[in-house]
């Protein structure tokens, strides 16, 4: 109470401050209008200072009868959920049956469909501490698969890298397979050459054998015929010497 008169008492003396300074500037002004609006204002300020507000939690009355002359059975706080078995419009009182079996008469003005404003805000406060926690557990899960994301993304680069070497290693090899199959290719048609020159070869021994035996027979008979004409002119100078020594007898 002692701060409230102290701060009221400090308002006052600014306004009074300023209503001299307004005074001082403009003598024209209403002095009267001046105080009558910091008076509404100082009003305001007390006011907001005494604000208080009513809290929703409340209690009904079950009581054993349709009036409040009935014994009351008990107090039912402000979101129970009860059933309602039969209402009575002209009393304004309902039987109602709550979630431990008690039965009894509450002012139906108390009843609503949907659960008090308490209930739905710890409702709503428990489903956003729940979200919250989700909200975490998914900003962690976001980070991790980030994380995941930056190492499967280096992992493409590496395989990438890897992929295009294999890819230049098969073109080359390919290259060397296109180079050795030529190459087989060639060394079958030389083999083949080859046994055709062997053959060649062979055949041409042969025919040269055959070419040596008939000319060791031909020179064979030539040699032959070389004595025997030798032989047949030794045979035939000693006759022609004798005639000739006959001739030149008879002369």
């Amino acid at each position: 109470m002692g701060t409230q008169t102290g701060c009221k008492a400090l308002i006052i003396c600014k306004a009074m401050n300023i209503v001299s300074v307004s005074a001082r500037w403009n003598e024209g002004i209403n002095v009267k209008i001046i105080i009558l609006f910091l008076g509404t204002v100082l009003s305001s300020v007390v006011f907001a200072d005494n604000t208080r507000y009513i809290t929703d939690q409340l209690e009904i009355t079950l009581r054993s009868g349709e009036s409040t002359k009935h014994q009351i059975l008990k107090m039912l706080r402000s979101g129970t959920a009860v059933e309602v078995l039969e209402s009575n419009t002209e009393s304004g009182y309902s039987r109602i049956r709550t979630p431990n079996g008690s039965e009894g008469w509450v002012i139906t003005r108390y009843l609503d469909k949907i659960p008090s404003a308490r209930a739905r805000l710890s409702n709503a406060e428990k489903k956003l501490a729940t979200l919250k926690v989700s909200n975490r557990q998914f900003n962690s899960d976001v980070s991790s698969l980030s994380k995941e994301k930056g190492g499967l993304n280096a992992q493409i680069k590496k395989l990438s890298k890897e992929n295009k070497t294999l890819s230049q290693n098969l073109t080359s090899i390919k290259k060397t397979s296109a180079s050795a199959l030529a190459i087989d290719n060639e060394n079958k048609t030389l083999k083949r050459k080859l046994r055709k020159l062997e053959a060649d070869y062979q055949l041409t021994q042969e025919e040269n054998a055959v070419l040596r035996d008939r000319t060791a027979k031909d020179w064979f008979m030539v040699g032959a015929g070389v004595i025997l004409l030798g032989i047949g002119i030794g045979l035939l100078i000693p006759k022609i010497r004798w005639r000739k020594k006959s001739n030149w007898s008879s002369l």
